[in-house]
């Protein structure tokens, strides 16, 4: 094979990575309510990585214009990307609150793995997806009452289910009725603190709908917008940082806690394969403080992680 053919395979697979990574950018940027542009947008970053995989093929074949071209989208994709991965340095100061997520697949979820997690990382807060009457029972006999006496719940079947647990006092709960699931609030009475909002969000897969996805993302912009003081949010969102609906949520008072510690992507979804988790859509978001820690754990029985954050609030 000559030299000039070898160059030409080099391009051309350049130039088809380099469209790649432009396609992932427009997925990131665009707020698509088609379901297999937002399926396709979930993963916008790892298509993003074609501009990289370009620049290296245009350098093999020393296609010096289209390395430039390559050169520009890849600026572009650290641009969407480098915040995840550097710290917002803002100061460890105020309150602790330890706050847990997870999503409990249907009540299918090991709930002694969650209550030791509970009782072992001190958390403050609890926030579960798809809880049903079940794993309510289970989570009762496996001590949750001791550790997190108050509560806020409204189990369901078919993934429906959503429930708050609490160290401190809840007052003022609502459920949300914008959606088709159970998405709760509460006020946490913090004895340092005062009055802390408390989410427990779960919108309608977009696998099902699409559309009401976006909808029911769009009413949880609202809902966080109001909000006043300082406030915690425990979240399976069905959207990645890679979902312009996503990022509407932390454009405001609110920040994603990964994004505060600087933890990149952290991934959750799927937990229950080999190959996986592959994406990050169980988050939380944090308003009125700091993330001091944030990390996730694996749970048997679900094929979520749950996410685990150590937060810093200030009245």
């Amino acid at each position: 094979m000559t030299h000039t053919v070898i160059r030409r395979i080099l391009l051309g697979a350049g130039w088809c990575a380099l469209l790649a990574g432009v396609l992932g950018i427009a997925l990131y940027f665009g707020g698509w309510q088609r379901r297999e542009l937002v399926l396709l947008a979930s993963g916008a970053t790892y298509l993003m990585l074609g501009a990289l995989a370009a620049l290296l093929l245009f350098l093999m074949a020393r296609g010096w214009r289209s390395v430039l071209a390559a050169g520009i989208v890849l600026a572009g994709v650290l641009w969407t990307q480098l915040p995840l991965f550097v710290p917002d340095g803002r100061a460890a100061a105020g309150t602790d609150l330890v706050i847990l997520q997870s999503n409990l697949l249907f009540g299918g979820a090991d709930t002694t793995a969650i209550v030791t997690a509970v009782r072992e990382r001190q958390v403050d807060v609890l926030t579960v997806d798809e809880l049903t009457p079940p794993a309510v029972e289970r989570l009762t006999a496996d001590g949750i009452d001791a550790l997190l006496p108050y509560r806020y719940l409204d189990p369901g079947f078919g993934g429906g289910g959503t429930g708050i647990y609490s160290r401190y006092p809840l007052s003022d709960t609502v459920r949300h009725q914008e959606f088709v699931l159970a998405n709760l609030s509460a006020t946490l009475t913090h004895p340092a603190l005062g009055p802390v909002s408390v989410y427990a969000f779960h919108p309608l897969p977009p696998t099902v709908d699409a559309g009401q996805w976006a909808k029911e993302m769009a009413a949880v912009d609202s809902i966080l917008r109001a909000a006043e003081g300082p406030a915690v949010v425990g979240a399976d969102f069905n959207a990645t940082s890679d979902h312009a609906a996503f990022r509407r949520l932390v454009s405001g008072g609110f920040a994603a806690a990964a994004e505060q510690a600087g933890a990149g992507r952290l991934l959750t979804y799927p937990a229950d394969k080999s190959w996986g988790p592959l994406i990050g859509i169980d988050h939380i978001l944090v308003s009125g403080g700091s993330t001091d820690h944030i990390s996730t754990l694996t749970v048997a029985g679900t094929d979520h992680r749950a996410v685990l954050a150590r937060l810093r609030l200030t009245a």
